[in-house]
């Protein structure tokens, strides 16, 4: 799995393409979806298997999952006149299904269950240069965090900042024009 914190970078760097100018509840809503799909890992607790339905990057990682979370979430948030519900459902359900495409980036883990409920098949892209975190905050504060970290910062974070540098230039470039 990526870290916590790219997982919230991602889905900020998305949200600030969906709609950038944004109350507050939007942007925590986004940055609390991207990292839900990691409640999973609860299961070991219970005995649950890393390769089961409701494993770690099972059902809660899959595409269904984030389609309901953001079709829930987007009616139930206030809009304030400020976001459609089409942008805002759009902008929750990137957020949480961001989560599993960063984890297939990792090169680590038995992938994910994008199509979980249907099919437990777990997938990874082709490239995969993520290095996966440790599960466990304790783990996390360790070289091999600052591996992962390093690792994220080249492959996650760089990347996020330019579609966030990319979306604002656009949006100038286009109000220039409108003028």
């Amino acid at each position: 799995m990526a870290s916590a914190f790219s997982h919230a970078i991602v889905a900020t760097a998305v949200g600030t393409v969906v709609q950038p100018k944004a109350p507050w509840w939007y942007w925590l809503a986004g940055a609390m979806l991207s990292v839900l799909p990691d409640l999973d890992v609860i299961g070991f607790g219970f005995g649950i298997g890393y390769e089961d339905v409701l494993g770690h990057r099972g059902l809660s990682h899959s595409l269904l999952t984030a389609v309901l979370f953001a079709g829930v979430l987007s009616l139930a948030l206030p809009k304030q006149n400020v976001i459609s519900v089409s942008r805002l459902f759009v902008f929750l359900f990137l957020a949480m299904a961001s989560h599993g495409v960063l984890d297939a980036l990792t090169n680590g883990g038995l992938g994910v269950a994008f199509f979980s409920p249907f099919s437990n098949a777990r997938y990874f892209f082709p490239f995969h240069p993520v290095e996966v975190s440790p599960i466990g905050v304790g783990r996390f504060f360790s070289q091999r965090g600052i591996d992962v970290i390093a690792s994220e910062i080249r492959w996650l974070w760089l990347p996020s900042a330019a579609v966030v540098a990319l979306a604002i230039l656009v949006r100038r470039l286009k109000r220039g024009n409108e003028a």
